[in-house]
């Protein structure tokens, strides 16, 4: 439910707000108001601004998803494709990348700062088939390298789904997570 709301910004306005009611009542001579601005007031704030520091905004959509695309994936999304596809669209907090964790886990770059980039996503449909495509940012990791991972790609993704890779341009990979339907 939070997630698609930046709490950073949500604790920033309510800190901000109770911080100046806080020296509001102060210059007014208002102890009980003062007392709640100065104590709840700038520690919230505090957590915003720590919040904002730490977060990673939701990835956007490339393109609009049309709407036969969308009742295919109602019908046929496996439950990967709709937990990557809530993840990635939500804000997130300590992480320096989208799917840090899984990109680590698959050794897609030596370290955090030769990770792929999620850059966005899109939603289509493939020989009738529902696809979510990723598509990255991919700087350090040559499309060859993501070639020689295909098999982990699908066992990782998986069951009930194929992967496609496709290098639409230098330094730019699409993961393309594709429904087998029944």
């Amino acid at each position: 439910m939070f997630g698609r709301f930046s709490l950073g910004k949500i604790g920033l306005t309510v800190g901000g707000i109770l911080t100046l009611v806080g020296f509001a009542a102060y210059f007014t001579d208002r102890p009980t108001l003062n007392l709640i601005g100065f104590f709840y007031g700038v520690p919230i704030l505090l957590g915003g601004l720590a919040l904002i520091a730490a977060e990673l905004p939701p990835v956007p959509f490339s393109k609009e998803t049309p709407s036969d695309v969308l009742a295919l994936r109602e019908q046929q999304a496996t439950e990967t494709q709709s937990k990557v596809l809530k993840d990635v669209t939500r804000y997130r907090y300590g992480q320096s990348t989208h799917l840090e964790s899984s990109l680590e886990a698959l050794k897609l770059g030596d370290t955090d700062d030769d990770l792929p980039i999620l850059m966005s996503v899109r939603e289509e449909a493939i020989a009738g088939a529902y696809a979510l495509i990723l598509e990255f940012d991919s700087e350090y990791v040559n499309f060859d390298t993501w070639q020689a991972k295909h098999e982990k790609l699908e066992r990782f993704f998986g069951p009930d789904i194929r992967i496609g890779l496709e290098q639409p341009e230098t330094d730019r990979v699409d993961l393309k997570i594709i429904t087998q339907p029944a």
